[in-house]
C-alpha cells in the first residue's frame, strides 16, 4: 500500500513540532530536490537541503508547525500554514502557504511563500 502524497506532506510538517532532525527531514526528499523560500535564494539538493534546515538550530527552534487548510491535485499539494518558532526571548509566527511537487513519494520541490519583513519585523 502506497501512502498519498498528502500523507506524506502532512508527516513531513509534523517534522516540525519539536527540534527537526535533518536526517528524518531528508529522507522525505529526492537526491535532486529543490527547497524555494520565495524570499530567498532556492537550495538544490538532499543534502544541501538537510543542512540549511540543520542550521535553523543555531537561530531558531521550531515550535510547532499548524496546517490551516491542505489539497492536493495529483503530484501537488498545497498548504496554507502557521509556522512557529521561538528566537531567543521571542515567540515568532508566521503564515505561510507551501508548494510541494512529490514523485514516487518523494518530494522534489518545496516552495514557501510567505512576507520577509512579517517574519524579520517580530524579533525587534
Amino acid at each position: 500500500m502506497t501512502t498519498s502524497n498528502e500523507t506524506i506532506v502532512s508527516n513531513f510538517v509534523k517534522e516540525f513540532d519539536s527540534s527537526p532532525d535533518a536526517a528524518r527531514i531528508s529522507a522525505y526528499f529526492s537526491d535532486d530536490a529543490i527547497y524555494h523560500n520565495i524570499p530567498v535564494a532556492p537550495i538544490h539538493g538532499r543534502e544541501a537541503i538537510a543542512n540549511a534546515i540543520g542550521g535553523w538550530k543555531d537561530r531558531m527552534q521550531s515550535a510547532g508547525w499548524e496546517i490551516v487548510h491542505q489539497v492536493s491535485n495529483g503530484d501537488v499539494v498545497i498548504n496554507e500554514r502557521i509556522d512557529r518558532f521561538t528566537v531567543g526571548d521571542k515567540n515568532v509566527s508566521l503564515p505561510v502557504v507551501g508548494v510541494f511537487e512529490l514523485k514516487d513519494g518523494k518530494i522534489t520541490a518545496w516552495r514557501d511563500y510567505f512576507d520577509m519583513n512579517q517574519f524579520t519585523s517580530q524579533f525587534a
